[in-house]
């Protein structure tokens, strides 16, 4: 299992590296275009969840990542062991809710900086942990449906 908590470290270590060199190197809301009309660096802070929800509610986001981290470590050490995939998604997530509840706890606002558009829509400003949390997230539910359609079948043979 410790492969899985070592991949969730290098995720909060990617993800606090790349916050500290944008709040180092960039001006609040300053923008570099990486490709232009799609992709761009774009300083941002956000005190609040996904799209900006929740403003200023640090102590709910406090005990939400602390239950969240509590019930991860208990579903890898429980139910991961065996399932590499599972564990690598729990891990993402593991990672990425530590990265932003870091943010938290020290800046009292959360780091994002991926801009991107698609198709004339500018997404909201994410980050490194955002996107391991959101793939990690993705990941748990293939295989949690892959797992339940493989049950079905099984139940049905039988």
């Amino acid at each position: 299992m410790w492969r899985y908590y070592f991949l969730a470290v290098i995720v909060i270590l990617i993800d606090q590296g790349s916050k500290f060199l944008v709040v180092k190197y960039m001006e609040l809301y300053e923008s570099i275009p990486m490709i232009d009309g799609f992709f761009y660096l774009t300083s941002h802070r956000n005190k609040g969840a996904a799209w900006g929800i929740l403003q200023d509610k640090m102590i709910f986001f406090y005990i939400i990542t602390a239950i969240v981290v509590i019930a991860i470590i208990y579903y890898m050490q429980m139910h991961a062991k065996g399932h590499p995939l599972f564990a690598t998604g729990l891990a993402l997530v593991l990672g990425g809710a530590i990265g932003n509840f870091v943010d938290r706890l020290v800046k009292q606002e959360v780091v994002d900086f991926l801009d991107v558009i698609i198709i004339h829509y500018d997404f909201p400003i994410f980050n490194i942990a955002d996107s391991a949390l959101t793939i990690g997230v993705i990941v748990i539910l293939i295989v949690t449906f892959l797992e339940e359609r493989n049950n079905r079948k099984g139940k049905e043979s039988s």
